[in-house]
């Protein structure tokens, strides 16, 4: 792979930054050819199969329609089916992983901010700990979480069958709280907040109305990455949760999933409601892509 430099001519007495152009050779091009297809194929099958019905999932070529369409039949009985409660589903998810981006956020925030700019016994081994836990699979404590939740449960305080059993573990997220450090550092400097301490200003106000201006794009990065892993969670609800109005839609096309037998087939409503959960994290990212693109970068360089 060669890669060359160039600054385009100045116009209007402003100098464009330097942009880097690669020139990719054609094993590289059908190498990213080959992932782009793995990754697309996927969910181009799930789009083709929302226009069909059983018969015809299973009698015509997976990749390509079939006629005649069956779109809004198959959008119909996704909401109808057991007295629409996928719209129950659906209104929890977004209620659970806006809880979720919401409360990370603000955790990830304040403690990247005390991590970045306090000096206490300590910090700096503390740190390291929860570091280490992003390598700990989140599947493995899920266990672990569930025999806390139960304890707590039991001494009088019930969490368990509610949604705080599900959103309490998930407002952690330490790879969050790593990246929001990183913000801390690079665009709110020591001396500014010097500055404001001889001006007379509260922490907390340095904090909320001079710091958290200047980090927005890191907030809402990890919101929106907690948004997503909020609405991708199947084994914490799992555990979690019992009744079925409170399941999250994951958890509840899978159950429609294993009710798949017998002479109810289920199989492209199912695959519509799967098409349908994705269209709530498509436009988040459509939303709010400037905060995060921008705020990635940011984040990645101190100085």
């Amino acid at each position: 792979m060669s890669g060359a430099i160039r600054t385009p001519a100045s116009s209007g007495g402003k100098t464009r930054a330097p942009r880097l152009e690669r020139n990719f050779t054609p094993l590289q091009l059908l190498l990213l050819g080959v992932f782009a297809l793995y990754s697309l194929l996927p969910l181009w099958w799930v789009f083709v199969t929302i226009f069909k019905d059983n018969g015809q999932l299973f009698s015509t070529f997976g990749l390509w329609f079939a006629s005649p369409s069956h779109l809004l039949d198959n959008v119909q009985k996704v909401f109808t089916h057991q007295n629409g409660i996928f719209t129950r589903w659906l209104v929890n998810s977004v209620l659970y992983a806006t809880a979720i981006a919401a409360g990370a956020a603000l955790t990830c925030a304040t403690a990247g901010y005390a991590f970045s700019k306090y000096h206490f016994q300590g910090k700096n081994p503390l740190f390291a700990l929860i570091l280490g836990t992003i390598m700990v699979p989140s599947t493995a404590l899920v266990l672990p979480l569930f025999l806390i939740m139960q304890k707590i449960s039991a001494g009088g305080l019930p969490l368990i069958n509610t949604p705080w059993a599900f959103i309490l573990p998930s407002l952690v997220n330490p790879f969050g709280l790593y990246l929001m450090r990183l913000f801390w550092d690079s665009a709110f400097p020591d001396e500014l907040i010097e500055a404001a301490r001889i001006d007379g200003a509260s922490e907390g106000r340095i904090f909320w109305q001079l710091g958290l201006p200047l980090v927005q794009g890191g907030v809402v990065t990890v919101a929106l990455f907690s948004f997503v892993a909020g609405w991708n969670n199947f084994f914490l609800p799992l555990m979690m949760l019992n009744s079925t109005e409170l399941y999250p839609l994951t958890l509840g096309l899978s159950v429609w999933n294993n009710t798949t037998t017998g002479t109810e087939r289920l199989y492209t409503m199912i695959v519509t409601g799967a098409l349908i959960s994705i269209l709530p994290l498509v436009l988040a990212f459509l939303a709010l892509g400037r905060y995060w693109q921008g705020g990635l970068s940011a984040g990645a360089v101190k100085g």
